[in-house]
């Protein structure tokens, strides 16, 4: 059983960067589309973005299109978000899972999450 562990969360002022970090254990996600989502306090979950399995081809969600970027090691089996210009609506609890490419949605039982909180 796949067990996905988020880090790299911490509390970063409006404007800065971060990178987050998903490593997988217990399988392999070399053959997986892998994607990140997040929720925010009050909210229900949302995509942010997904990467394909070979790293080709990627999709964000519009509110963090150029200014996110996710990539991928299959050989450390690790996806990272990295995350620049950071608003403060982009608070949020952020999970990395397998995702459907096609219509973005998650595959796999939810790790802890990495909380991530802007400051002004």
């Amino acid at each position: 059983q796949v067990q996905l562990v988020e880090s790299g969360g911490r509390l970063v002022q409006a404007g800065g960067s971060l990178r987050l970090s998903c490593l997988a254990s217990g399988r392999t996600f070399i053959k997986d589309n892998m994607g990140w989502f997040r929720q925010a306090p009050g909210k229900e979950r949302e995509f942010v973005a997904v990467i394909t399995w070979d790293g080709r081809r990627t999709s964000y969600a519009d509110s963090v299109k150029d200014r996110f970027t996710i990539s991928r090691d299959n050989t450390k089996n690790t996806m990272y978000l990295q995350m620049n210009s950071l608003k403060l609506e982009d608070t949020a609890v952020y999970y990395c899972n397998r995702v459907n490419f096609n219509d973005k949605t998650p595959i796999w039982s939810w790790g802890q999450g990495t909380q991530v909180t802007v400051s002004s």
